[in-house]
């Protein structure tokens, strides 16, 4: 049972880490004021950024810079319709999301002719496992020995990057200047730019920062975690991040601790798929799909306390003329 529970959990911080990344990135659009439902397609246009270039250059780096240059790219593009030119940005979110599903998809199929689908990455083209000193060694201690060999050691350098990032993520919005007045942007727009600091180029590097952030888990899904791109293999992980930072209440510690809920469901869900419970048989395999899900509408339904976003979230900045 131990060493199930530690698999569990092995698989439990695979699977939180894009939804870790997509959620610190979704944390700094909207502590700006910037509502930003495209997580989901900036994520996925890194994830075939990454493999394509990865896949030609044959390395996973370069492969991981190229998906950020496209999540950024996108996340321009959502700064520009709505800091700029002042649009709705949850329609801008959802064009995001519509853009990089057709494109992906386009110029896959134009590209590499496999529909849709970049060929496999192999080599250097993925990103391969880490094993931290001495975890062979350890391996056969009792207790340590497996927590410290197959949770902790084993894993890519994007996975520790992503739980680094939390703690990077906290110190700066909360002790840095640059922090102060991206929360203050949030809350209130007019009184930053009363301080002589401007609101749009405050908002817009919060913006390059969610695109930096959805780089990193789009190429974590295509070069770390799969070995190539498939069609909408984001499979709406950039909502579910959504969910997870209301969930969090727009804290860093807290958003690490609900991605690490929502990937526990996930990860358990796949090992309970076609055990039998006692007492009640075997549960359809659908019913673990859907866990995650079901949890997410429970949890945003009223189970998490009252969730105040920031003041000025989903409002376009208009200076006042005096």
């Amino acid at each position: 049972m131990f060493e199930t529970l530690i698999l569990i959990l092995d698989s439990t911080v695979r699977i939180a880490t894009p939804l870790l990344l997509a959620c610190l990135a979704g944390l700094f659009s909207e502590r700006s004021g910037v509502v930003d439902i495209g997580l989901e397609g900036k994520m996925l246009g890194a994830a075939f950024g990454a493999a394509a270039v990865a896949y030609l250059t044959g390395n996973a780096f370069i492969g991981l810079f190229a998906g950020i240059a496209v999540s950024v790219g996108l996340a321009l593009i959502h700064g520009f319709a709505s800091i700029t030119n002042r649009g709705n940005q949850i329609v801008s979110g959802v064009a995001i999301n519509f853009l990089a599903a057709g494109l992906t998809t386009l110029l896959g199929q134009a590209w590499f002719s496999r529909g849709g689908k970049t060929p496999p990455l192999t080599g250097d083209g993925r990103f391969r496992e880490i094993v931290l000193p001495f975890a062979d060694q350890v391996r056969d201690v009792p207790v340590v020995g497996l927590i410290y060999s197959e949770l902790l050691s084993g894993h890519n350098i994007l996975v520790y990057a992503a739980f680094v990032a939390v703690p990077l993520t906290w110190w700066a919005l909360f002790r840095t200047r640059f922090g102060l007045r991206l929360r203050a942007v949030g809350e209130n727009p007019a009184a930053v730019d009363t301080a002589g600091i401007s609101v749009t180029w405050l908002r817009y590097r919060a913006v390059i920062l969610c695109g930096v952030l959805c780089g990193f888990a789009g190429a974590y899904l295509s070069t770390a975690q799969s070995s190539g791109f498939i069609g909408n293999m984001t499979a709406g992980k950039g909502f579910i991040a959504l969910a997870a930072l209301i969930f969090a209440k727009w804290k860093p510690a807290n958003a690490m601790f609900a991605c690490l809920l929502f990937g526990f469901l996930d990860a358990a869900a796949i090992r309970l798929q076609g055990q039998e419970i006692p007492g009640i048989g075997e549960i359809p395999v659908q019913f673990f799909q859907a866990l995650p899900y079901i949890l997410t509408v429970i949890l945003l339904a009223g189970f998490i306390g009252k969730a105040i976003p920031p003041k000025a979230a989903g409002i376009p900045y208009v200076k006042e003329r005096s």
